[in-house]
């Protein structure tokens, strides 16, 4: 997995006009960032961590909550003026959690 992360990462890249929209999932998290790796730094983060300390509701690494977490990536990057991300899965497959994320972000108002 870490092979094939590095090997996507080779191609993929942010800009400040158009940042790295990065996601992650672990056992119980999922983690969205937005990086302009031109500067090296983070633009706009959201994760099931920080929207759980904000709601009490329990998010999980499920389709659900990549659902809800997608729709909220896409209002914090329109809160930083982002709207044209490139999209990075971290070498996971387009399915599932992943499809999920990506879809409600882009009802939300990104362009991928």
């Amino acid at each position: 997995m870490r092979r094939r992360r590095f090997r996507i990462r080779k191609k993929i890249t942010g800009t400040g006009e158009r940042p790295r929209m990065s996601v992650r999932f672990t056992e119980k998290n999922v983690y969205v960032q937005f990086i302009d790796d031109s500067a090296g730094l983070t633009m706009a983060a959201v994760s099931s961590l920080t929207y759980r300390a904000k709601t009490k509701e329990t998010l999980g690494a499920n389709v659900k909550s990549a659902e809800v977490l997608g729709t909220l990536a896409a209002t914090a990057a329109k809160e930083k003026g982002i709207s044209n991300v490139v999209f990075d899965r971290s070498g996971a497959r387009y399915h599932g959690k992943v499809k999920a994320l990506a879809e409600a972000a882009r009802a939300g108002g990104l362009e991928f």
